[in-house]
């Protein structure tokens, strides 16, 4: 039997670390379309990663005293390869399943399948874990060497995380897709762990040879299916924020991000308006003080650009005035532009976190709108007493903002939250709730101001469909609910209370 390889043995160390972080990212995506991304789905993942690497250590250790044997090192390391190679396929089925309990909110079908996904790694995560204190057994020969031998295989594994933590999030899933992600983390360690057993046990190895081309068809046959089946689709993609759909139904274009439940954006050519809260933005600058005509409207930044459905209108009902939008993905400004029509001329595009734009932006507009979801979460730091203050410096003397916030039916705290919030910044704050759907627009003013101002400015607006929608507006005028807490940098408990919201909706609340 040829001689243990120490440079060999601290590769597979460092392969096996690269794939067990790599699987933790890309694991959060492969849910992301059915769960989103908000923190209770990331601490799920991670508190099981970590539990079945802990797991993985124990057994390593015990499994390699017994039998301190290369070759049984890398057939530890091929059959956690190879089930994180399946893991993707096997968990489809499943996943799909928990479609209908998403748009039904039924918490049977929703907590069902994650928790088995969850359980689809338990088995290659823990064989993952059982790499390294099985690769330091066989390297230490002397008990005096021994910590030596440790901290070199940990530091290798560690350093393989770090490059399939890079790997995974800004080349594989971006590049690939998450499939293809599993798939390439998986032959990255079964190839060379093969090898390693076809040097010691070439007969062995060959009964393995079935498990790469397993891989390699699955990749094939997934090449090209949606990765969430959804009528109309007419573009898909993945990128490192978001898992991207485009639907399209009658003659209209909706984009979906991750979970595939809130619309982001909507594009119906040829119409002036599209209908719902993002028609709604635009009576913001109308609760100024009257005499205040369109031709006020001189400026606009929007926070959570998605396909650049607000700024299209604002540029229909105001003209080519200047607007800066603030997308964080590149991919959707990039899907925005060929698909949504978001080619205006009078539209500055920033990739970027909208907070830190702003904060470096000398710009100052006339309305800043916040739309920056991922249902059914506002990122915590878009809503704080800190970014509206940085919000009011942006804005002119007869400044708005606009904000879309989620509510459940009869549950409105998070509405009340961030209302207290903005109601130590600026003197007026009102409320519009959005027919037929689970937000609220409330917008705050630089100048305080009146509902009142809304009906008084009405009478100056020519536009038709604009005077409509602030028709509308006025008849979902609610008031701004009390008693909410003030959310600040240091404590914003924006997820608290949007856990609270769905859970007691799903439990049987208010319907």
């Amino acid at each position: 039997m040829p001689s243990i390889r120490p440079r060999f043995l601290y590769t597979v160390a460092f392969l096996g670390g690269m794939v067990s972080l790599g699987v933790e990212l890309a694991a959060s995506r492969l849910l992301a379309p059915y769960f989103g991304e908000s923190l209770p789905v990331w601490a799920a993942v991670i508190g099981l990663i970590l539990l079945y690497l802990t797991v993985g250590y124990f057994l390593g250790g015990r499994w390699a005293d017994r039998s301190p044997s290369p070759a049984t090192l890398y057939e530890i390391a091929i059959w956690g390869a190879g089930l994180v190679g399946v893991v993707p396929f096997i968990a489809r089925p499943v996943l799909l399943a928990a479609v209908e309990g998403m748009a039904r909110l039924d918490v049977p079908l929703v907590v069902g399948p994650f928790a088995a996904v969850l359980l689809f790694f338990a088995a290659p995560v823990t064989l993952l874990g059982c790499i390294s204190p099985f690769v330091i057994r066989l390297l230490v020969d002397r008990v005096e060497r021994a910590g030596g031998v440790a901290g070199r295989v940990y530091a290798v594994s560690t350093a393989g995380s770090l490059l399939g933590t890079y790997l995974a999030v800004f080349v594989l899933v971006p590049t690939v897709g998450t499939r293809l992600t599993f798939v390439t983390l998986a032959l990255l360690l079964l190839v060379p762990a093969l090898w390693g057993l076809a040097r010691v046990r070439p007969r062995r190895a060959v009964l393995y040879l079935w498990m790469p081309l397993l891989l390699l068809g699955l990749a094939l046959w997934g090449r090209g299916r949606p990765i969430k089946p959804q009528a109309g689709v007419i573009y898909e993609a993945e990128s490192a924020h978001h898992y991207i759909q485009v639907v399209e139904r009658g003659g209209c274009r909706y984009l979906y991000l991750n979970e595939g439940l809130g619309i982001h954006s909507v594009y119906c050519p040829g119409a002036r308006r599209v209908g719902g809260t993002w028609d709604l933005f635009a009576v913001a600058p109308f609760f100024n003080p009257p005499p205040f005509p369109p031709e006020r409207v001189r400026s606009m930044a929007m926070v959570g650009l998605a396909g650049g459905t607000v700024p299209k209108l604002y540029t229909q009902f105001f003209g080519p005035i200047p607007i800066d939008g603030v997308e964080l993905d590149p991919a959707v400004v990039r899907t925005g532009r060929e698909y949504f029509g978001m080619t205006e001329a009078n539209l500055r595009v920033t990739v970027g976190d909208g907070r830190a734009v702003l904060a470096r932006s000398p710009r100052r507009y006339t309305v800043v709108g916040v739309d920056a979801y991922r249902l059914p979460y506002i990122p915590w730091y878009l809503a704080t007493v800190e970014f509206f203050g940085e919000v009011r410096e942006h804005l002119e003397e007869d400044g708005v903002l606009v904000v879309n916030v989620g509510r459940a039916p009869g549950d409105e705290r998070l509405v009340a939250a961030i209302g207290a919030t903005l109601r130590t910044v600026f003197p007026s704050v009102h409320a519009i709730e959005v027919p037929n759907s689970y937000n609220t627009i409330l917008v705050a003013t630089v100048r305080p101001t009146s509902a009142e101002n809304l009906g008084a400015n009405r009478a100056l607006i020519t536009d038709p469909d604009l005077a409509r929608i602030v028709d509308e507006a006025r008849a979902n005028l609610r008031p701004v609910p009390e008693g909410g807490i003030v959310l600040t940098d240091d404590r914003a408990p924006v997820e608290a209370i949007t856990h609270a919201m769905i859970v007691r909706y799903v439990m049987g609340g208010e319907k």
